[in-house]
């Protein structure tokens, strides 16, 4: 009976001093495993060395196998890219970076065994070593998320995560042009367990991922699963209307009963700024859903491939 074929798909942006230490390190657990290996690259229009490794690799590696982008698409791209090209019996995501660590593998897929689940994902026990302001907001994120969206995200979770085919499939069915993973894993379903793991940092290399690159990268998830936004806008919309409603008689009265023509025109000028800021706000919100309308209408392609092997 032949083993069973895990596919490991690892998302790659600039990363030409973190692919040698990471296929290091997965080769050394690669005995420890009870499947056998395929590693599926995803060049996501690195400007540096990157795809001149992977074509070495896969060349010296029957089992090495990447796709190359025709630009930079994101790692929502990569990630999606890597799925539908995997062609294991059980589907991995990683970081090519080893902030995903390679040895909880062997106990990922013991565990899926043992319990017969469809997904053991992976969270951070903690935050250590990441900038105070970026812990804040991420955990903002997921409170706010878990009040706001019927998708539940765990706080912590990672990319990297150990799915059955079946899984995959599912995943590969949601073919929307934008994509929130985290989401998209929650959205489906499945029984799902989490393995907690120490942070860990970057063994090479700098992080693509800036502060402001996550936050809209949260916005886009708050958008993907929530309409909660839109919900807020037209409270907004129709508490400010009847305060105005409101202070519109306020004003008629005391003109009518004391003669008063209303002074204060700062005041004025603040409440209609107040009120303008208000409308803009709720635009804005409008705007972001009809721009992700917008953007799925045209029905373009997720990424373009301009070589794999």
């Amino acid at each position: 009976m032949s083993r069973r074929l895990l596919s490991v798909i690892v998302p790659c942006f600039n990363e030409e001093e973190s692919i040698p230490l990471y296929y290091e390190a997965m080769e050394k657990i690669r005995q420890h495993l009870p499947v056998d290996l395929e590693y599926i690259f995803v060049n996501d229009g690195s400007k540096d060395q990157t795809l001149d490794l992977l074509r070495a690799l896969s060349s010296e590696a029957p089992n090495v196998h990447y796709i190359s982008f025709s630009r930079n698409f994101g790692k929502e791209a990569a990630i999606y890219a890597g799925l539908k090209e995997a062609r294991g019996d059980l589907v991995t995501l990683m970081d090519v970076d080893l902030q995903d660590p390679p040895e909880l593998l062997p106990e990922m897929i013991k565990l899926m065994e043992e319990k017969q689940l469809d997904c053991v994902g992976t969270r951070r026990a903690d935050r250590e070593g990441e900038p105070p302001i970026r812990s804040f907001f991420a955990r903002l994120f997921y409170r706010l998320i878990a009040t706001i969206s019927e998708t539940k995200m765990v706080d912590g979770a990672r990319d990297f995560r150990l799915m059955t085919r079946q899984m995959v499939e599912a995943i590969l069915e949601l073919s929307e042009y934008n994509r929130f993973s985290k989401g998209l894993f929650s959205w489906v379903g499945f029984e799902t367990e989490y393995i907690s793991f120490e942070n860990r940092e970057r063994q090479a290399g700098e992080t693509s991922w800036s502060f402001f690159s996550l936050l809209k990268y949260s916005i886009d998830g708050i958008v993907n699963f929530s309409e909660a936004p839109l919900n807020i806008a037209s409270i907004v919309g129709l508490v400010s209307c009847c305060l105005s409603g409101l202070a519109l008689l306020f004003v008629v009265f005391r003109a009518l009963v004391y003669g008063d023509p209303t002074a204060g025109w700062p005041s004025l000028v603040a409440i209609v700024i107040f009120f303008a800021g208000l409308q803009l706000l709720c635009l804005g919100i409008i705007g972001k859903y009809i721009g992700k309308i917008f953007l799925e209408t045209k029905r373009r392609p997720v990424y373009i491939v301009k070589e794999k092997k």
